[in-house]
């Protein structure tokens, strides 16, 4: 997806562009392709983004180490507000007191609009917190053999630390 050229939205029918999805993200490991739809229209002061999309993803659990597919759907919104001094952000410093109507996102409206990087950050939006494989999940087992327990191979590097902590 390449960026859009703000003004050209309003050049556009109904100052809108439509994007049937049908693809990669190359930041985001995906089964699937995103597909679905991504609209931007120009609202004179503001963008206003709306997308409707799915793909599935390869998720790692938290609690039994195992390999999982998890489907994302995403349907939303987001108004973003054009600011000719949006650029002007560069070169104020890191650490500032930021007023709460200043936390809104803003861009130069003579500046571009990333679709993929847009779309990109809402997917991560829509990631679990907690990645659990299913409901009946249950963590790696550990037996006593000879009064020497046995360790899934993967928690073999936290045994160490724990060894470390109370030797």
């Amino acid at each position: 997806m390449d960026a859009i050229y703000i003004p050209h939205l309003l050049k556009a029918t109904d100052h809108k562009r439509v994007i049937l999805l049908d693809d990669f993200i190359s930041e985001l490991e995906t089964l699937t392709p995103i597909r679905g739809k991504l609209a931007i229209r120009h609202g004179g002061t503001f963008l206003d983004v709306f997308v409707q999309a799915e793909t599935i993803i390869t998720l790692t659990c938290d609690r039994c180490l195992q390999q999982y597919n998890h489907r994302i759907s995403l349907q939303t919104s987001e108004i973003i507000w054009l600011d000719d001094n949006a650029d002007q952000d560069k070169y104020i410093p890191l650490e500032r007191e930021v007023p709460m109507e200043d936390l809104s996102e803003t861009l130069p409206s003579d500046g571009h609009f990333d679709p993929e990087i847009w779309l990109y950050e809402q997917l991560s939006l829509t990631m679990p917190l907690q990645k659990l494989c299913g409901k009946d999940c249950q963590p790696p087992l550990i037996t006593l053999e000879d009064s020497k327990p046995n360790i899934d191979s993967r928690w073999a590097s936290l045994e160490a630390f724990k060894k470390q902590l109370h030797p």
